[in-house]
């Protein structure tokens, strides 16, 4: 049994640990509400967005717009879409998971698969997997982007799969559903027009000016960009709220380590006691 030192020495290092894991708690709390304010803000355009460009996919004017263009999937580029730290649960992991469930699938349909990493946790996941190819990675993004800084990423998808080097690309990230509930997926973002249903009447009904072929010209690059800023926001309030839990949580089992090894402590200073006085009471029966 350890001694009550030991055990003191337990309890400080629990306290000092419970300290850490209360204060990242509140900061993932804040971050995590400033990132569900954000997905929230956006969250409105980007299905309306979804909806014109799955409206646009219906009309006969796509059919000979290169990025609109549905053709047998040969080679694909996912866009992975993790974090940049730990500590935040089974976030990173879950984003994992999925991942390699595509990548099996592709192996198995005889689809090769590039992958594009955002976030330093993915990236270290795909450069140790033998067979994957990661043609572009991506750290230290900033939670409130302004959607510049995404153009990079959306820019070597567009060009690839406009001059048919690969046939889709797919995004895999973490959807926000709620504080207590995400969902690891799989987006389609090219060919356009496939990650969502024209269900708004207006959309359905609505006529395009000059042209739809103009309005191609000069939308369908900025609804992209938006399901990929959206598809980020989504991470990121997923990956702080996964945070704030696992703390949350951490902190909760510090205070119950505390308890129990006080519990220990005052019971070993019971026992103490209580070999004192048999030892005293041993002593003055032995004078007797």
């Amino acid at each position: 049994m350890p001694s009550q030192r030991q055990l003191k020495s337990r309890v400080r290092s629990v306290k000092n640990t419970k300290q850490i894991t209360k204060a990242m708690q509140m900061v993932a709390a804040s971050k995590m509400r400033r990132a569900q304010d954000a997905t929230k803000a956006t969250a409105a355009y980007t299905a309306t967005a979804r909806e014109i460009l799955a409206n646009l996919a219906k009309q006969g004017a796509t059919n000979n717009h290169p990025l609109f263009e549905a053709r047998e999937v040969k080679k694909r580029i996912l866009i992975v879409i993790a974090s940049d730290k730990g500590l935040a649960g089974a976030y990173n992991g879950n984003v994992a998971k999925h991942y390699l469930r595509e990548l099996i699938a592709d192996d198995k349909a005889g689809v090769k698969t590039d992958t594009i990493a955002i976030g330093r946790k993915v990236t270290q996941f795909v450069t140790r997997l033998k067979d994957a190819k990661l043609i572009g990675a991506y750290e230290d993004l900033p939670d409130q982007l302004e959607g510049h800084e995404l153009r990079a990423v959306l820019d070597t998808a567009y060009k690839l799969y406009e001059s048919g080097d690969v046939d889709a690309v797919d995004m895999v990230y973490t959807e926000f559903l709620s504080s207590i509930k995400q969902l690891a997926k799989t987006e389609r973002l090219l060919p356009a027009g496939q990650a969502g249903e024209p269900t708004d009447e207006a959309i359905k009904e609505a006529e395009f000016e000059p042209s739809t072929e103009e309005v191609l010209e000069n939308v369908v690059y900025r609804l992209l960009g938006a399901q990929l800023f959206q598809a980020f926001l989504d991470a990121r309030a997923s990956e702080h709220s996964m945070r704030m839990l696992a703390m949350k949580n951490a902190t909760d089992n510090a205070t119950d380590l505390i308890d129990d090894l006080t519990l220990e402590i005052n019971k070993a200073r019971q026992a103490a006691i209580t070999q004192e006085l048999a030892e005293i009471s041993g002593g003055s029966e032995a004078m007797k």
